[in-house]
């Protein structure tokens, strides 16, 4: 999600932002191809932040009383692969600003509509819901994550796997997750309520470490969301 624009360039936080909002999927609401792509050897990284009004003067969309920062800012920015980026882009004609604001506006509403997220009549329900995200989140964990034999090895590609898997299945798994417990928080004890925010301290933090470029610690995955929702 490179873009060595100076001032222009949108900073780590942004960053993030723009990804929790995608939920790892473009932001064109016809397109909404994953951002992170796992081939099985590797995760191909097709995600790119595009400016609703171009970093420079004489770019698309541009708008010279803008200043770096505002052209850098979190609302100037949409994330899109890189086929729509390229699109809209070298089309600008058709592409203005109201309908790129837009697109970023409904993405949203596109998501929830993607990962099923509705209010569900039961608690029940909505344990089923999450229960078989979590069961691919455990999955990969258990087979590539940091805590596995393979640490011990240091010719084991598993390390790199995880990493590959993380971003292409765990980051917008555990988005899935928020949005469905969101949607059912009616059904939640007020311990299962504390929970779930140490659990979205959690998903920001793991975001800021694998996709956020910086890292300083964080809040860790809380063992009790395991059990949420379950009677």
């Amino acid at each position: 999600m490179g873009c060595p624009r100076g001032k222009a360039s949108p900073n780590a936080h942004t960053k993030l932002r723009l990804f929790a909002d995608s939920a790892g999927y473009c932001q064109n609401p016809s397109c909404l191809e994953r951002l992170f792509v796992d081939t099985g050897e590797k995760n191909i990284h097709i995600a790119e932040m595009a400016h609703v009004f171009s970093a420079s003067d004489d770019g698309p969309r541009g708008d010279t009383q803008l200043t770096a920062e505002q052209r850098g800012s979190y609302e100037n920015l949409i994330l899109l692969c890189a086929n729509c980026h390229t699109t809209i882009d070298k089309a600008e004609e058709d592409y203005s600003d109201e309908l790129i604001l837009e697109w970023k506006y409904n993405h949203t509403l596109k998501i929830a509509n993607l990962f099923g997220v509705t209010t569900c009549e039961s608690r029940r329900d909505a344990r089923n819901m999450i229960e078989p995200i979590f069961q691919e989140n455990s999955a990969i964990f258990d087979a590539y994550g940091p805590m596995g034999e393979a640490r011990f090895n240091p010719e084991s590609d598993i390390p790199e796997l995880w990493l590959i898997k993380v971003r292409s299945h765990i980051l917008p798994n555990n988005r899935k997750i928020l949005a469905i417990l969101d949607a059912n928080r009616e059904y939640m004890s007020s311990d299962e309520v504390s929970v779930l925010e140490i659990y979205r301290q959690h998903v920001d933090d793991f975001e800021s470490k694998h996709i956020g470029e910086y890292y300083v610690g964080g809040v860790q995955f809380p063992a009790k969301l395991s059990k949420i929702l379950e009677n």
